[in-house]
C-alpha cells in the first residue's frame, strides 16, 4: 500500500529539501515521523552503499513500536536494524540501511572509533529534548559524534516545556552554535533574568525575559518546521478540566502536620537548597494523594478516597487512560480494579517491550476497561484512541510528560470527543504545582504559536 503525504506533511517535506538540518516542532501525533521516514527514504535512492545510512535515536518505548513499524509501514524497502544496549554490537554489525537505539547509546557510539561513522549521513533525534542539558553526559556525547553527520533532525512536540533555555542545547546540536551561539551561559544571560531566592550566592533562579521567544523564533526560524495538530488532523475537540478532591477529615489532618512540620525544618536549616525544597514538595504531595513513604518503597496508605473517585470515573467511561505517577498510586489502582472486577493493564518501567506492545494492540481491540500508566513509559508514541478519556491521578510538574500523554488520545483516527481530567486535593500544594504546570505551558505556546502563524 503506497501512502500519500497530507497536505502539511507536503509542506515539511519541501521544507526540508532546503537545509540539512531541521527542528520539528510540531504537536505529538501530527506526523513528524512519516515527514522523516519519506525524507531519509528519497535521499537513500540517491546513494550507494555504504554511504547515506542513517541513526535514529529515540525513547527506548518507541524503537519498536514507533520507528521500526512505520519505516516497514511506509518505506518498507528501507531495512531497519534495532539496537538495544543488550544487542546493540550485533544490531550495528547487521547491514542495514537505518539503525534504530535508543538515547542512551550516544555513550557507546562515542567509543566507536571514526571509521564506524563512514556510511552514515544521517542523524534523526526523536524527543530532542531528552538532551535539552548541555552538562549530561548523553548531551556530551551527542556534541562529540554530530559532526559525522550531514543532515541532522530534531524533533520534540514540547521544546521548550520549563525554560526557553530547552532550546539552546538541540538547536546548537543542529547547526553547531550557528543561531543561538555556542556557550551556554551567554546565551541563558541574554534570554533570562536572575532572580536570588536564597542566601548563598549559587541560590539564583532564571525566568525568561519578555518577548525572548520572539527574539528565538527570529533566529531559528529557518530551520524550524512547526504544525498544530488541529490544524492538520480533523477529530473532534477535546475539553480539559479539574475535578477537586476532598481530603477526609484524617488526610486533612496529616496534611497539616506534615506541611507545619516540613516547613518548620526547612526554617531551620541554616540554608534551603532546591533539593531541601524539593523534598518537602514531594512528602507533601505525596500524603495530598494519600500516603506517607518511610522510603522508596515502603509507604502507608492514609486514605484511599483519591482512588475510590478514579474508579468511579473509570466506571463512567469507555477504555480510559489513567495517569500515576507513585509506587503506592498504581498499587492501590490496581486493588480497587481488582475488586471491582475490572480488566485492566499496567504499563510502567516493569513491562518488557513485547508486553509493552501486547498491551496497546488489546487496549486498542477493546480488552481493557482501564489502562493504567506512568507517564514516562507511555506519554510518548503510542496511539490509545480506543478510548477518549485521559484521567491524571495526580497533576505532574513534567509538562513535556502531560501535554504528549494527553495526545495519546486525541490522535488521527479519533471518532469521539476526548475528555482531560486532572485530580487535585483541595488547598494543598497540588493546586500550586497544577497553575505552574499552566503558566509553563503559556511560555512554550507563546514560543510555537510564532512557528505555526
Amino acid at each position: 500500500m503506497i501512502y500519500k503525504p497530507m497536505k502539511h506533511q507536503t509542506i515539511s517535506l519541501k521544507a526540508m529539501e532546503k537545509t540539512d538540518v531541521v527542528f520539528d516542532m510540531s504537536d505529538p501525533g501530527s506526523g513528524k515521523t512519516f515527514v522523516q521516514i519519506m525524507a531519509f527514504a528519497k535521499r537513500r535512492k540517491r546513494k550507494l552503499r555504504p554511504g547515506g545510512c542513517a541513526i535514529v535515536i529515540a525513547p527506548k518505548s518507541l524503537l519498536r513500536s514507533a520507528w521500526e513499524d512505520d519505516f516497514n509501514k511506509f518505506a518498507p524497502a528501507i531495512t531497519c536494524s534495532v539496537a538495544y544496549a543488550e544487542n546493540r554490537e550485533k544490531a550495528f554489525a547487521v547491514d542495514a540501511d537505518v539503525y534504530i537505539t535508543n538515547i542512551d547509546a550516544v555513550v557507546w557510539l562515542l567509543k566507536q572509533k571514526p571509521a564506524f561513522f563512514a556510511r552514515f549521513d544521517t542523524l534523526i533525534i526523536d524527543e530532542v529534548s531528552a538532551f535539552k542539558h548541555h552538562t549530561s553526559a548523553r548531551s556530551k556525547a551527542l556534541n562529540k559524534i554530530k559532526k559525522y553527520f550531514q543532515y541532522r533532525s530534531a524533533m520534540s512536540g514540547t521544546p521548550n516545556s520549563n525554560t526557553i533555555c530547552d532550546i539552546w542545547n538541540p538547536v546548537q546540536i543542529l547547526d553547531n552554535g550557528k543561531r543561538l551561539g555556542t556557550q551556554f551561559y551567554g546565551f541563558r544571560s541574554v534570554a533570562c533574568s536572575p532572580e536570588q531566592v536564597g542566601p548563598q550566592p549559587n541560590m539564583v533562579k532564571w525566568s525568561d525575559k519578555e518577548g525572548i521567544e520572539e527574539v528565538v523564533y527570529g533566529l531559528i526560524a529557518d530551520i524550524t518546521i512547526r504544525h498544530r495538530f488541529e490544524d492538520c488532523i480533523d477529530i473532534p475537540a477535546t475539553h480539559s478540566y479539574t475535578m477537586m478532591y476532598h481530603m477526609s477529615a484524617k488526610q486533612k489532618k496529616a496534611y497539616l502536620e506534615m506541611e507545619k512540620t516540613q516547613i518548620m525544618t526547612l526554617r531551620s536549616k541554616a540554608s534551603v537548597t532546591a533539593i531541601n525544597a524539593a523534598a518537602v514538595t514531594t512528602k507533601l504531595l505525596q500524603i495530598a494523594s494519600g500516603a506517607v513513604y518511610e522510603h522508596a518503597d515502603k509507604y502507608h496508605i492514609v486514605d484511599p478516597g483519591r482512588y475510590e473517585l478514579v474508579l468511579d470515573l473509570v466506571e463512567d467511561r469507555k477504555h480510559p487512560l489513567v495517569f500515576f505517577l507513585w509506587k503506592h498510586q498504581r498499587d492501590q489502582l490496581v486493588a480497587l480494579a481488582e475488586k471491582r472486577g475490572l480488566k485492566f493493564c499496567v504499563l510502567d518501567g516493569n513491562a518488557s517491550d513485547s508486553e509493552r506492545t501486547a498491551m496497546v494492540k488489546h487496549y486498542q481491540a477493546g480488552f481493557y476497561d482501564v489502562m493504567f500508566a506512568h507517564p514516562k513509559s507511555a506519554a510518548h508514541g503510542l496511539t490509545l484512541t480506543k478510548g477518549s478519556s485521559t484521567i491524571w491521578a495526580s497533576p505532574t510538574y513534567d509538562l513535556e510528560h502531560f501535554n504528549q500523554g494527553n495526545k495519546r488520545q486525541a490522535r488521527a483516527g479519533q471518532t469521539d470527543k476526548t475528555e482531560i481530567i486532572v485530580i487535585l486535593a483541595e488547598g494543598t500544594i497540588e493546586e500550586k504545582v497544577y497553575q505552574r504546570l499552566l503558566e509553563k505551558d503559556m511560555k512554550m505556546s507563546n514560543l510555537l504559536s510564532l512557528f505555526a502563524a
